[in-house]
């Protein structure tokens, strides 16, 4: 799997840049994900979108394949400036 570390100011622009596409407060987005909480990012997705984000977010499996794909290393690099 791809190094995935982030330091704390990577995260909160990560965060930052993923609550802006959502519509989400980044408080709120950072504390929900870190309790394990999708609802704050699935309520304002498509409900296919959400369907495949919580098949991919139950089965640590097909996560580590996701994010192993060159699709999710642009995406995460698009999200935080190439940083």
């Amino acid at each position: 799997m791809a190094n995935l570390n982030l330091d704390p100011k990577q995260t909160d622009k990560l965060i930052r840049a993923v609550s802006a596409k959502l519509g989400v407060a980044p408080d709120s987005l950072k504390k929900d994900l870190e309790n394990g909480k999708f609802d704050s990012a699935l309520k304002n997705m498509k409900p296919s979108e959400a369907a495949a984000f919580n098949q991919v977010a139950k089965d640590p499996a097909l996560l580590e394949k996701f994010m192993s794909t060159s699709q999710a290393q642009a995406l995460y690099k698009k999200l935080t400036g190439g940083k």
